[in-house]
C-alpha cells in the first residue's frame, strides 16, 4: 500500500500545521479523501490478519509522522469505530502537543507500574477517539517497552478499543519501535515528499527485513498537488 496525502497551500487553522483534519472549514478536501483512501487499504489489512494494533513509524525525524498518525486515527473514528491513539515515543513526544492535552501522567506511568490503563486514558479527545500521552520522559525507554507490563497492558487494550494506533519513535535514530513488532499487526512507515529520500526508504526496507518486521504500507505526506480547475489533486498508488 503506497498512498500520497497533499499539503494544504495556506495556513493551519485547526491542531495541526500541514495535513489537518481536526477543522473541516480549513482543511483541503485532497487531504480528507486521501486519509480515507488510506484508513480504507488499512482495514482490509487488518482484518487479514486479525490484529487491531498497528505502529506508525518513520526513518527520521521531521517527517510528520505524529501528524499523519494522530490524522488517521481521527479518519478511523470518524466511522464510529472504537479508537484508541497511543504515544509510545517515550523519548520525544508529540501527540500531546498536537491535541493540547495534558501530559502529567501516560503510558510511561503505566509501564513503569506506577498507575493503571484507565487512569491515563483521555476519554472522548474527539467522538470515539480517545489518547493516551506518553507521560514523564523515563530514563528507560527502551527497558519499559520490552517490559511484562507493555504485554499485559496491550491485553487490556485489546479488549476496548477497534483500533489502537501506536505512534512509535523514528527506527532510523532508535530501535524502540522493533520492540512492538510481536504485538502489531504490522507498521506503516510515514515519508515525507522533499524530506525522506530514496536511500532511506531503502534503508527502512532492509531493516524490517533483517527484523523481520511486518510492513502494511507507506503512507507520502507533503506532496504538493498539481493545480487543476476543481482545486489541488490527490493521487495514490500501491506498493
Amino acid at each position: 500500500m503506497f498512498i500520497s496525502v497533499n499539503k494544504k497551500k495556506h495556513h493551519s487553522h485547526g491542531y495541526f500545521y500541514g495535513d489537518d483534519l481536526t477543522n473541516k472549514d480549513s482543511s483541503k478536501f485532497a487531504i480528507v479523501e486521501g486519509y480515507k483512501i488510506a484508513r480504507t487499504k488499512l482495514m482490509f489489512s487488518l482484518s487479514a490478519k486479525n490484529n487491531k494494533f498497528v505502529a506508525f513509524t518513520s526513518w527520521s525525524k521531521g517527517e510528520g509522522k505524529s501528524t499523519a498518525t494522530t490524522n488517521m486515527a481521527i479518519s478511523l473514528s470518524e466511522m464510529g469505530s472504537r479508537v484508541l491513539l497511543v504515544d509510545v515515543d517515550l523519548r520525544k513526544p508529540n501527540v500531546q502537543n498536537l491535541l493540547k492535552l495534558d501530559n502529567k501522567i501516560g503510558f510511561s506511568d503505566v509501564l513503569a507500574g506506577f498507575k493503571e490503563v484507565k487512569d491515563v486514558v483521555h476519554k472522548n479527545v474527539l467522538p470515539s477517539l480517545d489518547v493516551i500521552t506518553t507521560g514523564a520522559i523515563p530514563p528507560n525507554p527502551s527497558e519499559l517497552i520490552s517490559s511484562d507490563r507493555l504485554k499485559q497492558t496491550l491485553d487490556i487494550l485489546q479488549n476496548q478499543y477497534d483500533y489502537v494506533l501506536l505512534d512509535t519513535p523514528p527506527i532510523g535514530v532508535v530501535t524502540d519501535a522493533l520492540l512492538l513488532k510481536e504485538y502489531v499487526a504490522g507498521y506503516v512507515m510515514i515519508i515525507r515528499e522533499r524530506v525522506t529520500t530514496h536511500g532511506d526508504i531503502n534503508k527502512t526496507l532492509q531493516f524490517m527485513q533483517i527484523m523481520d518486521a511486518p510492513i502494511l504500507g507507506f503512507l507520502k505526506v507533503g506532496c504538493v498537488g498539481r493545480r487543476s480547475k476543481y482545486g489541488y489533486d490527490y493521487k495514490y498508488t500501491y506498493k
